[in-house]
């Protein structure tokens, strides 16, 4: 009897257990949902950089000789005309002598010439000695100013060989390591350079674009021409190494005439300034370009599922039915995705719990939480199309 009546409550639990299971079942799952809609946001696109002072030379002697002194240390930040080396200067004061003397014996010689022309002049008039004598007194009067000015200009020459020993820094800047030690020999044909000077009041800092992004860039931007788009470009920023973002904004202001055939980019130029030499030539950076985006729809990254490499919405029809609805995204800034087609402004999207939703499922819409808005407001480094 006893076990009868277990069997019996048993049969009786199971049937009650298998009418609450598909009511259960039947329940909707209550999920947050909200309406597509428009905002602006801004994206950035980063490009490796190379930056390079407006001015860098090579600090070369321009005349041969014993390297007697080095009047400025490696590093150094220098005027431009400040002295940086000094070559003897003994074997170029001594041409220097010569081509003087020589200039006063020109001098004397035409002094000479025309004293002759002179004493022939009245002569020839009065018929006293013949025209000739007077022609060839005026040809050596002629040769004679020649020399004086071939004088002239080697004293000149001697100069300006005598100022070559002191060689001074063409701009302001920055100089690099210094190359050759004092006492050495050196001269215009050496191989290395005495020492390098970067000339960073500003800096050009030098990125690239691929062919694809070329493209984009110069649809994306206002104007006819590609200088009309770098008047309408935005300033930009540069990240440097330490990710650390330069605290002024530099300008895009050349673009390359040619492609490289062997990277298949073309570069682009954004000078910064750099009143207080942070930046020197060498330095490496990173490019942060700005793109704004007005009006765009807004999705939250979190109500969106990914499969097969496309990525997929569900939108809340009639009957508060989910459909999945493929999106296509231009860019992503903050917890945003950037769409352009798939769903339309207005449109109800489900924004969490989509990783268990099945197609044609009923659920039960709820207020979405603030935190979980579309727009946020905010802007954020963010990946575009570029």
């Amino acid at each position: 009897m006893k076990l009868s009546s277990l069997l019996a409550s048993s049969v009786l639990l199971a049937g009650c257990a298998e009418q609450q299971a598909p009511q259960q079942a039947m329940t909707p799952p209550a999920l947050p949902v909200e309406a597509v809609h428009t905002g602006t946001e801004t994206t950035y696109q980063d490009y490796p950089a190379s930056i390079e002072g407006v001015v860098n030379v090579e600090i070369r002697p321009q005349v041969a000789g014993m390297l007697e002194r080095i009047l400025v240390d490696e590093g150094a930040a220098v005027r431009k005309g400040q002295p940086l080396f000094k070559i003897n200067d003994a074997p170029f004061r001594e041409q220097l002598n010569n081509a003087l003397a020589a200039q006063q014996a020109a001098a004397g010689s035409v002094v000479s010439a025309q004293v002759e022309v002179d004493r022939f002049a009245p002569l020839v008039q009065n018929k006293v000695v013949s025209e000739v004598q007077l022609q060839t007194a005026q040809a050596a009067l002629t040769v004679a100013k020649a020399n004086l000015q071939r004088a002239k200009a080697a004293v000149s020459s001697a100069r300006i060989n005598m100022g070559y020993t002191t060689i001074t820094a063409p701009v302001s800047g920055y100089l690099g390591r210094l190359q050759t030690k004092q006492g050495s020999l050196v001269g215009p044909t050496d191989a290395q350079a005495l020492t390098q000077l970067s000339d960073v009041h500003e800096v050009h800092t030098y990125f690239s674009l691929g062919e694809d992004d070329f493209i984009t860039f110069r649809k994306q931007y206002a104007g006819q021409t590609l200088q009309d788009k770098l008047t309408h470009l935005p300033p930009v920023a540069l990240v440097l190494a330490d990710q650390s973002t330069y605290p002024t904004k530099g300008k895009v202001d050349m673009v390359d005439g040619q492609f490289d055939k062997t990277t298949g980019a073309v570069t682009l130029r954004a000078t910064f300034p750099n009143a207080n030499g942070l930046l020197r030539s060498g330095n490496t950076g990173t490019i942060r370009l700005a793109l704004a985006h007005p009006d765009v729809l807004l999705v939250p990254t979190a109500a969106t599922v990914e499969l097969q490499d496309r990525v997929f919405v569900y939108a809340v029809g009639d009957s508060n039915r989910v459909s999945r609805q493929a999106i296509t995204i231009q860019g992503k800034s903050g917890a945003n995705y950037l769409v352009s087609e798939g769903v339309k402004n207005g449109d109800r999207i489900v924004l969490q719990g989509v990783d268990h939703l099945q197609e044609g499922q009923i659920i039960q819409p709820t207020q979405a939480p603030k935190a979980s808005a579309a727009a946020t407001g905010k802007v954020a480094t963010a990946q575009s199309v570029l």
